[in-house]
């Protein structure tokens, strides 16, 4: 399984991605990979940067927890899709 890490967009490739330990780290920049930053549920805009409403409140976003609900994005990068439509749609309907 492959994802990328949050702070220097480095691929990762692991083995399962079921239990990450809280040591686990990229191996490039050395950030923690079982942080709030890497959960498919972090979300800036959401209360307390999160989208699951039973999660504990967690501060710092950026260092390692033991979360229940933690669940790592490996998924597509949800900004860049976004980015991605709003480019296409604006080429289609460009003057």
């Amino acid at each position: 399984m492959s994802l990328r890490c949050y702070n220097c967009k480095e691929e990762i490739f692991l083995s399962s991605t079921e239990n990450i330990a809280r040591s686990e780290e990229c191996p490039k920049c050395y950030v923690n990979l079982r942080a709030c930053r890497m959960c498919d549920f972090y979300d800036k805009n959401s209360y307390n940067e999160c989208r699951e409403p039973m999660a504990e409140r967690i501060v710092d976003k950026e260092k390692p927890n033991f979360c229940d609900f933690y669940k790592i994005n490996t998924g597509i990068n949800k900004e860049q899709v976004k980015n991605d439509a709003l480019a296409a749609a604006n080429a289609l309907f460009k003057k």
